[in-house]
């Protein structure tokens, strides 16, 4: 087929654009408004990629047309889509194309509020590494996989998104697929745009357990809001977390550079793993997937010990930036308060000495919404200082929003110091006089001024 997807620079979106084209189709696509790490990251895929939305953009012959979720796309307005339903081609979403693809296949859904990204790449990449040639769908990028989409012969790692299809289809994006089995890392309520209630939030996580089958495979982390859906499920269930629990668990942390710990599983199972990943919310994530793995017998215990260890990360999950600077800037993705303090807290954990300095976006609509301004009460504990952004506007018209001034005052009520910035020439100004000892924590789901590119080599003379 010739696929062409309207707003392919989405995480997803080139994801499964990826899949199609290792699976033998024609692949082609259009964006604008984007910026790195995807925006550079589609642009070297290879594939024909258009920075403005127009008709001729699609091919002759073309098949399907994929249209992104971004209300920034425009929807049934947008060019393309006209374009292609006057040549009476079908439009779809990612989802609904992901979840026909791979109906037949052996798939597993990785989902949670937060975590599922690094543990779709990690599962993928012990699985790569052992051979088992592996498909996966993973909406971030990681130095480990060769792409973020791939079809491959094996076993199917689908990132399971909570959030909807689409404007017009309000279901969860893993509602479409077909797993056998689940890796459930978290269940706290995010994207309060979509879902204003936790009952809202959990109920198709309560249908993605439903749907599994009778002989499918639940892996659970341990956790209350988890105890108390898992009933919905006629799977077999096997928990997870870093404290003892009645199935896999991690012991004898030592954190480093190396963080290394002991896997602990049923019937006195123990393995010795080590990872370069930061903070203790990545010990979790590798104690589900080694959980997931070694329970269908995917990979033996030393592959899992292998790809453990040589997996570097998602980009912006607790990326360091800065090489030889004496201050070194970590990014990290904010787009929650859960995901907002497990950066704080992992950063903290390995620079226990030095003072935290955050440069913080409130990009994501969770953020930004006024029933959230409580989580700047407590979400920069242990920071030394916060550099604000001010946040996006989009969607401001229909969401009760905080302003810039409303956040400021928030966090400056906290106790914590706090400045704004409203370009990247002010904050890095803001930056250039730091003693030299501390760690600068960048944070948001957004672009972030464009700080991750032009701060690294400011701190490289700066601070070398």
């Amino acid at each position: 087929m010739r696929i062409h997807f309207t707003g392919v620079a989405g995480a997803g979106m080139s994801a499964v654009a990826l899949m199609m084209r290792s699976a033998g189709h024609e692949v082609s696509g259009s964006d604008e408004d984007v910026f790195p790490p995807m925006s550079t990251y589609v642009e070297g895929l290879g594939f024909p990629f258009h920075r403005r939305f127009a008709p001729e953009n699609l091919p002759p012959g073309l098949d399907l047309l994929v249209l992104g979720a971004s209300a920034k796309l425009g929807g049934e307005a947008n060019p393309e889509v006209a374009a292609a339903r006057a040549r009476g081609v079908r439009i779809t979403t990612f989802a609904e194309l992901l979840g026909e693809t791979t109906a037949a296949r052996d798939v597993t859904v990785v989902a949670g509020s937060f975590g599922k990204s690094t543990c779709s790449a990690l599962a993928a990449h012990v699985l790569n590494q052992a051979g088992a040639d592996p498909g996966w769908m993973v909406g971030a990028i990681s130095p480990s996989l060769p792409a973020t989409g791939q079809w491959g012969s094996g076993p199917v790692i689908l990132e399971g998104d909570e959030y909807v299809v689409s404007a017009s289809d309000h279901r969860s994006k893993f509602a479409l697929y077909a797993p056998g089995r689940l890796l459930l890392t978290s269940l706290i309520h995010d994207h309060v745009n979509v879902f204003p209630t936790f009952a809202e939030y959990e109920a198709p996580f309560r249908e993605l357990l439903r749907g599994l089958p009778d002989d499918g495979l639940a892996v659970l982390r341990d956790h209350p809001a988890i105890r108390a859906i898992a009933a919905e499920t006629r799977a077999r269930i096997v928990w997870y977390d870093t404290l003892p629990c009645d199935g896999w668990f991690a012991r004898d942390i030592a954190y480093g550079e190396t963080t290394r710990f002991e896997l602990a599983g049923p019937g006195g199972r123990a393995l010795r793993l080590s990872t370069g990943l930061l903070g203790a919310h990545n010990v979790e994530n590798i104690v589900g997937v080694a959980a997931l793995l070694l329970e269908q017998g995917l990979v033996s215990e030393a592959d899992l010990a292998s790809g453990v260890a040589s997996f570097a990360g998602i980009r912006r999950r607790l990326d360091r930036l800065t090489i030889a600077s004496r201050v070194p800037v970590i990014e990290g993705f904010g787009s929650s308060y859960e995901k907002a303090r497990s950066a704080i807290e992992a950063v903290r954990l390995h620079y226990p000495q030095r003072p935290l300095v955050v440069v913080f976006e409130p990009h994501a609509f969770s953020w930004r919404s006024r029933e959230a301004l409580p989580w700047y009460d407590t979400v920069f504990e242990g920071v030394e200082k916060v550099l604000l952004i001010p946040p996006p506007t989009h969607g401001a018209a229909s969401h009760h929003q905080s302003s810039f001034e409303d956040i400021l005052e928030r966090i400056a009520a906290a106790g914590v110091a706090v400045e704004g910035v409203a370009d990247a020439a002010s904050a890095t100004q803001a930056l250039s006089h730091l003693t030299g000892g501390e760690v600068v924590l960048l944070l948001s789901s957004g672009p972030l001024l464009g700080l991750p590119g032009s701060l690294p080599p400011v701190f490289e003379r700066l601070y070398a």
